[in-house]
């Protein structure tokens, strides 16, 4: 605390008692010093307490004079009654911070301070102002793209009374581009967009608007830095700038996964307060020619089946995901294929270790090796594979119902734990879950265990690897033979008997968060910490109910 600087403190007034405020560069708090006196102007009492109340400066938006507020037009039945108070005290400042409310939510407090002299109120406001110019990682222009067709389309109204006010608040200056057709974000961010004007990229929409972004800013960056994305073992350039996601979308898994919520306000604090959570990427590539760009679930048989289906329903709205996915786990069709991986180091643990990525991961804060060297070593083991009949490499065989690779948890509402629970957001790994063909009952008490506590991978059908990369090679290719049709065949009367199963010659499709690839024989990466988002992780409990010490006790105030 002798490294603290020098701090300062007044005697100010809150609903008309006194209290002792002191500010540092950890902390605004308060705490009243005169007990006896009692409001008069019809303002409720602040409960008495003995700890002071604090705020850290961290969580601070924004100060303001009243006179701010007040052409800022926030009038409240509270501040109307707080009226004969500030004739009494007519200098004052409001101090708008961050408080934390339900589990993972946030919402925007205000404290408001009166003074005896206009000066000291100036003096607080430059003072807190001087504090909050130290944030030099909070942003002060954003490109902001809104979806108004995803979801329940109510994209550009929650901005306007959700986020704008908050972004206005903060003294952020936006550009707010109203998207007009899919992927109008994705190709102003690739060839248009002055990105140099910009501290960081707003989506408000779903996973889809958010997918758009990161294709638009990756692309954008590769080009700009003379990098060939189609070259698999390519030494991609991390985005500068961070992506904010304001959900308002149908499930909006990027942003529970990342936050822990899909309030819109929460998110728009994150952003207002300069949060950065790295995040890895995964590129996906069939024969050298590169197909899209993954950060949450990339899906073969059984979600590839679901979101094909699907698409044919889009008439039906966000219910058209639950029909598909009954009339998908019905068909219970599987496929053959092999699947070659790289698995990844041992030190990053296993997706079964139950060590949740949260916010300030020690497996995500890890040093790993130069991303190049890195490349390069994936390279030299690929070719060694070839050379030497796997070196380094584990190939299976065999028959699935559902392949996923799972760069995050992939959680959502209505699957809090997610598709791989102990997955991590910027550890350079994927975790890749094989399900091989098994009974309807079987696959149901897999799906199942995405909502309850038990271990979903606890199955003798499923298995579970983290990897640094794959390969994948579907048994049938686009082109189905003579042979191959006379075996679906012979085969279908057998499997009519048997109720748990059904055999497809042709080859499933993968979705790549969202969207279906056209190739089923894709060659997968990751790479490491790529883009950044406006987040901070999952916080845990003690995170969220974080206390600071008396601030009082260690330092004696000095009166200004």
């Amino acid at each position: 605390m002798d490294n603290q600087p020098r701090l300062f403190s007044s005697n100010l007034f809150q609903a008309q008692r006194q209290v002792e405020a002191i500010l540092n560069c950890c902390v605004l708090a308060w705490k009243e010093t005169d007990t006896s006196r009692t409001p008069n102007c019809g303002i409720s009492s602040i409960p008495v307490t003995a700890c002071s109340q604090v705020v850290q400066v961290c969580d601070i938006v924004a100060v303001r004079s009243i006179k701010d507020d007040d052409q800022d037009g926030v009038k409240t039945r509270r501040s109307q009654k707080k009226a004969k108070c500030d004739q009494l005290y007519p200098h004052s400042f409001t101090v708008s911070y961050v408080r934390r409310t339900r589990r993972h939510q946030w919402c925007c407090s205000d404290v408001t301070f009166h003074c005896t002299s206009l000066g000291l109120c100036e003096l607080w406001i430059q003072v807190i102002n001087e504090q909050l110019s130290l944030f030099t990682n909070r942003p002060k222009s954003l490109l902001v793209f809104i979806n108004p067709y995803g979801g329940k389309q109510l994209g550009k109204r929650i901005y306007e009374q959700k986020v704008a006010p908050l972004f206005r608040r903060a003294c952020i200056s936006t550009d707010v581009i109203v998207t007009e057709r899919a992927n109008h974000a994705r190709d102003h961010l690739r060839a248009e967009a002055d990105l140099d004007k910009y501290d960081g990229v707003v989506c408000v929409g779903g996973d889809g608007m958010f997918s758009e972004i990161l294709h638009g800013l990756v692309t954008r960056t590769q080009m700009d830095n003379g990098v060939d994305q189609n070259q698999p073992d390519a030494e991609l350039v991390p985005c500068s700038l961070r992506i904010g996601i304001i959900p308002a979308g149908s499930t909006d898994c990027i942003c529970f996964a990342t936050v822990g919520s899909i309030d819109p306000v929460t998110s728009a604090l994150h952003i207002v307060v300069g949060d950065s959570q790295p995040m890895d990427v995964c590129s996906v590539h069939h024969d050298d020619v590169f197909l899209r760009y993954s950060v949450s679930l990339l899906g073969y048989g059984f979600y590839g089946d679901l979101l094909t289906d699907s698409e044919r329903k889009r008439w039906l709205g966000p219910a058209r995901y639950d029909l598909s996915g009954a009339k998908t786990f019905l068909d219970h069709n599987y496929y053959e294929g092999a699947v070659s991986f790289l698995p990844a180091e041992n030190n990053v643990g296993t997706p079964r270790d139950k060590l949740l990525c949260r916010s300030g991961c020690r497996v995500c804060r890890r040093e790993p090796s130069s991303k190049g060297s890195e490349q390069r070593e994936m390279s030299e083991e690929l070719e060694a594979s070839d050379k030497e009949g796997g070196h380094g490499w584990s190939v299976i065989h065999g028959k699935f119902l559902a392949i996923n690779a799972a760069n995050m948890s992939c959680a959502c509402p209505r699957s809090p734990k997610g598709l791989s629970p102990s997955a991590h957001l910027a550890d350079g790994t994927m975790d890749l879950i094989l399900v091989r063909k098994c009974s309807r009952l079987g696959f149901l008490r897999h799906l199942l265990r995405h909502t309850n506590k038990d271990d979903q991978f606890d199955h003798s059908f499923v298995e579970v690897h983290r990897v640094r990369t794959f390969h994948f090679q579907p048994r049938h290719h686009d082109l189905v033979s003579l042979e191959d049709l006379s075996e679906k065949t012979a085969f279908s009367p057998l499997c009519s008997l048997h109720a748990a199963c059904s055999y497809s010659a042709a080859h499933s499709s993968w979705t790549c968060d969202g969207e279906i690839l056209p190739h089923a024989d894709i060659q997968v990466s990751v790479q490491h910490q790529l883009i950044r988002l406006f987040a901070r992780g999952i916080e845990e409990e003690q995170q969220q109910q974080r206390t600071s010490e008396d601030p009082f006790a260690p330092w004696t105030l000095e009166k200004s």
